[in-house]
């Protein structure tokens, strides 16, 4: 071990063989004067990357010393000698830091190491030979100590320093030239891909430099021969002067005009330009179509389109007398806003929403755009990119209007319930300022950058959920249901629209295949059962079909009645079978609202031995499971009053069961549904089945409203139901039911479970007098 006072090198390595000229600061002076009175002028130089010593360094013999010619300050040549690696620090004289080194010497050369050192000659010739240090490669050449050959790469530009320290940490020759060849071999690569870019980017240059030359002098060619000159900025200008623009457009446009003249026609900037001119000039600025103002032949026109949907025919025809009032009392643009409205459809799949906006536009006289925004995540593909985007394009409401031709078109926001936040923003936060009435009359596009006025635009918003709207969103819009058909109007549907489209479609005529009424309403009924007409027309797709082959083998007229419709469409899908359900207690037929409208739900329960409780299957929710517990804790405690068996209740293990356990179900509408099959199974009473129900239930026996009353008693009729349960408090949604559903549909509006169970259950009378409550 040899004690050494110790010289900190910042941010450089020092390897053996090296000579550095270091700029002395107080404590690397320190260590210089103890090297000088310790009389062999040898000291430590260790490296201190980031602030931190390294625990190798260098032993190094100072050369020479004293002041730099030009700033004075003190420095001194040091020369590396030998590696060492660092002990502990021990104390020592002056100011300097003093340490123990353990001094290392190298291991012994082999033949593999003079292998390897060839190969890096050769390598760090052909470096330093890209540089033209021709002096450098001789000195190389001559060298014949391997070590002090690996060690030279400490004054190599292209190694890092942690690669140096690599280097100064190694004792064998072998592993530090087999490192070098490595790092060489690497930065050859570098060079000679940063060469071949090089070149590329000077030939593009050369390339360019010559296309302009060219293109000045075919310019120069044209002027002499008198031809007419590309549209340039002067062409632009002229049609900007021209337009019929807004004032604040025309002066963004003029500004935009002026710098494509400055700018040069090689530049991509002056691509840019024209491209956002073409679409400010592509716009209709000041175009308006006309509305209709016969308010019934605008009502004929809707009637026409599509049977039902009277609720939102009656907001059209509203809108457009109101309009009509402002047009005649001269307030169409007081506040320099228009009575642009924001309608919300919403209804399950198939219903004709899509469709409705064709109509309305058609009632209004005004033009049609459909703008899908199912499963858009960037919020630029409504508020438009910046301009300083590569590929930039406005937004889609921009193009929606220049699709239209004019500013007040009927814009269809299509599935606006499927937009979702992505990583590029979230698309229905930059929606709220477009369908906001008090806002959309200086909307910004990002592309644009000038006030738009979307507010005589009738912006149509179309969704399945409404809950998958966002609130600040949907607060916006004005919401409108559409819950589906009835069996009547489905027929009607099918009869005046989709048997024309499918026998157009089909290449028949209504003279070769006919469908009878009472054949459309079987379809309707027993093959299909939905919300919309989506699957009515398909079954009428697939009569055609069948049809058309039964023509091509015999020409007579094919008429389609009910009884033939197995030999198109097969045995019925769909049967009534909540008598078949509930023929065992313990069953109790529920209604719910689903995405594709309202169904019907059947709940199970049953009892058996074991430890008491509830168990619960069919993929419930927490509000569903919720519910169940509720129900039978109002059971258990109201049992006796109500005449249930109280051995059934706390004394067996329950099950409830709501089938289709593949399908999620949640929500508070079958509280009394459950009620109703427990007391059912308790009593061993049936659940009469011309009953269907809907309700949240409480501890206190209370039945609170829910929603969806309309979907639910439509699929109530559907499914054959003859008599429902709603809570009292919903009996107002009694008077959006179509007239035909309520002639033929009993609807019970109650308030207490008490009376539900009086009226769902089977008479006590119907079981053996002879024997006590059914007990399972």
């Amino acid at each position: 071990m040899t004690t050494l006072p110790v010289l900190p090198l910042n941010d450089a390595v020092l390897l053996p063989g090296m000579v550095i000229s270091v700029t002395l600061d107080p404590s690397t002076q320190a260590a210089v004067d103890a090297a000088r009175a310790a009389g062999d002028k040898t000291l430590l130089v260790v490296p201190r990357l980031d602030g931190d010593y390294a625990t190798h360094g260098v032993t190094a013999i100072i050369e020479k010393s004293g002041r730099l010619a030009g700033s004075g300050e003190p420095a001194a040549v040091l020369r590396g000698v030998s590696r060492a690696r660092i002990g502990s620090g021990v104390p020592g004289p002056g100011a300097a830091l003093w340490v123990e080194a353990d001094i290392l010497t190298d291991a012994p050369v082999t033949g593999k190491t003079r292998e390897l050192a060839r190969e890096y000659k050769a390598l760090l010739t052909s470096l330093l030979q890209q540089r033209g240090a021709w002096q450098v490669i001789d000195a190389v050449d001559r060298i014949t100590d391997l070590a002090e050959l690996a060690d030279t790469a400490g004054y190599a530009p292209w190694l890092t320093l942690p690669q140096k320290m690599e280097l100064l940490e190694s004792a064998d020759v072998t592993h530090r030239l087999e490192q070098l060849i490595g790092w060489a071999r690497e930065h050859l690569a570098e060079q000679e891909i940063a060469e071949q870019i090089g070149n590329d980017v000077r030939e593009g240059i050369e390339k360019s430099q010559r296309e302009f030359l060219l293109r000045q002098q075919l310019a120069a060619i044209r002027k002499e021969l008198g031809e007419d000159e590309p549209e340039g900025s002067a062409d632009y200008r002229s049609r900007v002067e021209a337009a019929d623009l807004p004032e604040k457009v025309r002066e963004a446009a003029l500004r935009e005009v002026d710098k494509l003249e400055r700018a040069s026609d090689a530049t991509p900037e002056a691509g840019w330009i024209r491209t956002w001119l073409d679409t400010v000039l592509d716009l209709p600025w000041n175009t308006r179509t006309e509305d209709n103002t016969d308010l019934a032949a605008a009502r004929a026109v809707l009637d026409a389109d599509h049977a039902g949907l009277s609720d939102v025919k009656d907001r059209i025809i509203e809108h457009l007398a109101v309009r009509n009032r402002r047009a005649a009392k001269g307030l169409q643009t007081v506040g320099g806003r228009g009575s642009g409205a924001v309608l919300a459809l919403a209804g399950p799949p198939g219903v004709g929403k899509t469709s409705l906006g064709e109509s309305v536009a058609r009632a209004l006289g005004r033009n049609f755009v459909r703008v899908s925004l199912g499963g858009v995540r960037d919020e630029a593909e409504i508020r438009g990119h910046r301009r300083t985007y590569v590929g930039a394009l406005p937004g889609r409401l921009v193009r929606a209007l220049r699709e239209a031709g004019s500013m007040n078109p009927v814009i269809l926001l299509d599935e606006v319930d499927k937009v979702s936040a992505g990583y590029a923003g979230d698309p229905a936060a930059a929606l709220l300022e477009v369908l906001d009435p008090a806002q959309n009359h200086t909307f910004r596009d990002h592309y644009l950058e000038v006030d738009l006025d979307l507010s005589d635009v009738l912006f149509l918003a179309t969704a399945n959920v409404v809950e998958s709207i966002p609130g600040p969103l949907l607060d916006r819009m004005e919401l409108v249901t559409l819950d589906g058909y009835t069996e009547q109007e489905k027929v009607a549907i099918a009869r005046d629209h989709l048997l024309p489209r499918q026998l157009d479609r089909a290449g028949l005529t209504a003279d070769e295949v006919t469908v009878t009424d009472e054949a459309l309403g079987k379809v309707a009924a027993e093959h299909t059962r939905e919300a919309g007409v989506r699957q009515l027309e398909r079954a009428l797709a697939k009569i055609l079909r069948k049809a058309a082959v039964k023509l091509a083998a015999d020409a007579e007229p094919i008429s389609v009645g009910a009884d033939e419709l197995k030999d198109y469409l097969g045995r019925p899908r769909f049967t009534p079978e909540s008598a078949e359900r509930t023929a065992t207690p313990g069953v109790a037929t529920g209604l719910a609202v689903t995405g594709a409208g309202g169904d019907v739900l059947f709940i199970e329960a049953t009892a058996m031995d074991g430890e008491p409780g509830l168990t619960l299957t069919g993929q419930l929710g927490d509000v569903m499971k919720e519910s169940a517990h509720i129900a039978l804790s109002y059971l258990r405690s109201h049992g006796r009053e109500l005449g249930l068996d109280p051995n059934v209740l706390a004394g067996k293990r329950i099950h409830l069961h709501v089938p289709a356990g593949a399908v999620p179900k949640d929500g508070p509408s079958a509280g009394i549904t459950m009620v109703t099959a427990l007391a059912s199974l308790a009593a061993g009473r049936p659940v009469r089945p011309e009953f269907g129900m809907t309700g949240e239930v409480t501890l206190a026996g209370r039945v609170l409203p829910i929603g969806g009353v309309k979907q639910k008693l439509l699929a109530a009729h559907r499914a054959g139901l003859t008599e429902v349960i709603i809570p009292a408090r919903n009996e107002p949604d009694l008077d959006d039911l179509p007239t035909e559903v309520r002639d033929v549909l009993k609807v019970h509006v109650l308030a207490d479970v008490a009376d539900v169970l009086k009226l769902a259950l089977a008479p006590a009378a119907s079981i053996n007098d002879d024997r006590d409550l059914v007990t399972v």
